[in-house]
């Protein structure tokens, strides 16, 4: 059973914001976009949000106001679960679409029993080493700084991350669509790139959705139009999907 709880917060008290990322959209697009509403609103407060989003991602990203900014770190811990697509027998150099493909190779040879041993065989606790396409700092700059000037920082400092779900839903070569449940700090992106490598052919990420942020479900958010329009009216709606 599931239970949402709608509250009403002042401005000072804040509020958890449930917002439904857009395409090609940063999530600093979306914080500043509500925080410029607030403003237009004659209302000042922080805006912070838990959790970043790739450009190329959609779905639920959670933004903090007021003092519930104060508690943006605890939500950053929470697990995330996602669904999209793989595209197998390419590459790309950011591991997703924001970079052209390249070392095409063909995909007939690959069967639904070993695509799904496979992605069985990734869950479990790993290092992974963050991609240079990425908002992870580095002497003084973002990776992706280096990476748009084709310089390849080697020294990329890996994290323990936990790959508690990868299901595959269906196959359509060179598609896959997949499910994932994973720990904080998970580049699926990366999780792409390696799982096109495993089965020997490349790949990367061809579309990717965040549905959930622990128990904060994408069915309880708004798009960020309708939450302008929340703010615009005078509310400051929280949004607690939890199953």
């Amino acid at each position: 059973m599931q239970e949402q709880i709608n509250e009403q917060g002042s401005p000072e008290e804040g509020a958890f914001l449930l917002v439904d990322k857009p395409l090609d959209w940063t999530s600093f697009d979306v914080v500043a976009k509500i925080r410029n509403t607030y403003r237009k609103s004659g209302i000042k407060c922080k805006v912070g949000h838990c959790g970043t989003l790739d450009p190329k991602a959609t779905g639920l990203l959670i933004l903090a106001t007021g003092r519930k900014t104060r508690q943006i770190s605890s939500l950053e811990v929470l697990d995330k679960v996602y669904e999209g697509t793989i595209r197998l027998g390419a590459v790309t150099d950011s591991h997703d679409t924001e970079t052209g493909e390249q070392g095409h190779c063909d995909t007939g040879h690959l069967t639904q029993s070993r695509i799904r041993e496979t992605a069985a065989s990734f869950i479990g606790s790993s290092l992974q080493q963050p991609p240079m396409h990425s908002a992870v700092w580095h002497n003084g700059k973002r990776l992706y700084e280096f990476a748009r000037k084709g310089e390849v920082v080697r020294e990329r400092k890996a994290r323990q991350i936990v790959i508690r779900r990868f299901e595959i839903t269906a196959v359509k070569l060179p598609m896959v669509t997949f499910e994932l449940e994973v720990s904080k700090g998970a580049y699926i992106r990366v999780i792409a790139h390696e799982f096109g490598n495993a089965l020997g052919v490349g790949g990367y990420l061809a579309s990717l959705r965040r549905t959930a942020i622990g128990s904060y479900h994408i069915a309880a958010s708004r798009s960020v139009s309708e939450t302008v329009e929340v703010i615009a009216s005078g509310c400051s709606a929280v949004f607690d999907q939890r199953s």
